[in-house]
């Protein structure tokens, strides 16, 4: 049932995401969705301690309701992924 709570939310644009952007390298990355503001915040420091462990640096998070696109965005290089092509993080939601 939480699933479908979930998926419902995240089609209407009402779920809660977790939004990570790094300066170095310069990207931008979306997990979730959650349906709870609680539930991202609780996940948010998994997903920072896998993008640190990547090397990533400059990191600045922000939990939003949103309906992201694109899950990777490579602003550096004005390049998107799909979710198939991007890193997989250990505790990435499906």
């Amino acid at each position: 049932m939480k699933e479908f709570l979930t998926d419902t939310s995240s089609f209407l644009g009402l779920a809660f995401w977790i939004e990570i952007v790094t300066e170095n390298p310069s990207c931008t990355y979306y997990f979730g969705p959650f349906l709870t503001e609680k539930e991202a915040k609780n996940a948010k420091n998994g997903y920072i301690e896998d993008i640190e462990g990547e090397g990533a640096q400059g990191i600045a998070v922000k939990v939003k309701r949103c309906k992201p696109t694109n899950l990777t965005i490579f602003n550096d290089l004005g390049k998107q992924i799909e979710r198939d092509q991007m890193p997989t993080f250990s505790r990435q939601a499906s």
